[in-house]
């Protein structure tokens, strides 16, 4: 079990109703997962979330990664997709 801050921009920030937060998350071995956070993220803010992470990303150790298998950081961004890029 790990605490994490959860930090959300834009389209993110909007779904979730907040800039940030603190999650505690269970992971499957030493430390959670991308996959756990976007299992918590989706049961906690439904649709709306679902839609930003279906096309955004996250930010670890200042890394992008959509990888469901990545283990988490002590913080993780939440970025909707941006145009151009």
């Amino acid at each position: 079990m790990a605490t994490i801050t959860v930090r959300y921009f834009a389209a993110a920030a909007e779904a979730a109703g907040r800039d940030q937060e603190e999650l505690t998350l269970v992971g499957d071995g030493p430390a959670p997962t991308v996959g756990a956070l976007r299992a918590e993220l989706l049961e906690r803010y439904g649709a709306p979330m679902a839609a930003v992470l279906r096309s955004g990303s996250f930010l670890i150790d200042g890394k992008v990664s959509r990888d469901d298998g990545r283990a988490l950081g002590a913080v993780v961004d939440i970025l909707p997709p941006f145009a151009g890029g």
